[in-house]
């Protein structure tokens, strides 16, 4: 085999229309026990783009690794053509103590590309960024909204990337978001190497909700076959609508704390005005109705039935492509 047929990832060669397990070694316990990732190889006999599939940077985020699961579970991660790298857990320390950070107390998605000799997470990313990513043309990351805070499924990019933008529109998510690259996120520095990104958002922490895992394991599979990667036995499915595209947005903030209820479900259109939630005493004597600062679309709500003065407990666009 030339080079060019041999993937060689993490010390193990992979040739085409091989399969591998391999594992991603993160660290080892107090008890000398070894802390391993398994990332999971498919590679068809035809060469092709290589898709990264990841899950778990926060580990609270159930909803991700299944839908990483179903995409491997179901064979979608079997390619037509190309190679297929799926790693549903990357922060298996979070995921096992259902945890978003890693054991150093922080947040893997704020310390990329990481450092060889920095804090646990750091490595982590580095070595993340150093072994797996550079082979990856395309990754698609799986995210959900974190404190009790439900996220419409979205497509996450930054204006004025055209392939990111026909990437998304393929995914076929009810919402495009277009929105900064954070600085030492995973996203950005996958940037920074010239890799595209689709950041899937849905769903909340701690929860496994059936319609986003179908929107993100569909999405797969239609971004799949826009590449040409999706096997025959798989069908993509259309998109009941075109996606809305949302420039801007703005968090709507409690101003007074107690116990909440939204009026309104994810995805609703709102107008200017209208009352789309309330805040209450557990004594019956205060009600405090939330409203709509301008006409938009909720596409996260806080769902958490008690709330302190200054919590976000919407997201609202305050301006679409189109309008």
């Amino acid at each position: 085999m030339s080079e060019k047929e041999v993937l060689d990832i993490l010390g193990v060669k992979v040739g085409l229309g091989q399969s591998a397990t391999v594992n991603f070694n993160v660290a080892k316990l107090h008890t000398q026990n070894s802390i391993d990732v398994p990332v999971i190889i498919e590679r068809s006999k035809k060469p092709g783009p290589t898709i990264l599939i990841t899950a778990g940077i926060h580990g609270d985020e159930v909803n991700g690794v299944e839908i990483v699961r179903q995409i491997i579970a179901k064979g979608i991660n079997k390619p037509k053509r190309g190679t297929i790298i799926c790693i549903p857990v990357i922060n298996v320390f979070g995921f096992i103590h259902m945890d978003r950070q890693f054991p150093d107390g922080r947040d893997l998605n704020r310390v990329f590309p990481g450092s060889k000799k920095g804090s646990l997470a750091s490595r982590v990313a580095h070595q993340l960024m150093a072994e797996i990513v550079p082979h990856a043309d395309l990754i698609l990351d799986f995210h959900t909204g974190g404190a009790d805070r439900f996220n419409a499924a979205q497509i996450r990019i930054i204006k004025n990337e055209v392939v990111l933008d026909e990437l998304a529109e393929a995914f076929g998510a009810p919402f495009i978001y277009y929105s900064k690259n954070l600085k030492n996120s995973f996203r950005n520095s996958a940037y920074k190497l010239g890799i595209p990104m689709l950041l899937f958002e849905g769903g909340k922490s701690f929860n496994i909700h059936s319609t986003i895992t179908n929107t993100g394991v569909n999405g797969a599979k239609r971004v799949l076959n826009h590449l040409d990667m999706l096997r025959s036995q798989f069908k993509a499915s259309k998109p009941k609508k075109n996606a809305v595209r949302i420039l801007d947005a703005k968090w709507l903030r409690a101003n007074y704390s107690g116990m909440f209820k939204s009026a309104v479900a994810i995805n609703s259109y709102v107008e200017k005005g209208e009352v789309i939630g309330n805040i209450t005493d557990p004594y019956g004597s205060f009600n405090h109705f939330v409203k709509a600062p301008n006409s938009g679309y909720i596409f996260n709500i806080n769902e958490s039935p008690l709330v302190y003065q200054g919590d976000a407990i919407f997201h609202i666009s305050t301006k679409v492509e189109g309008e």
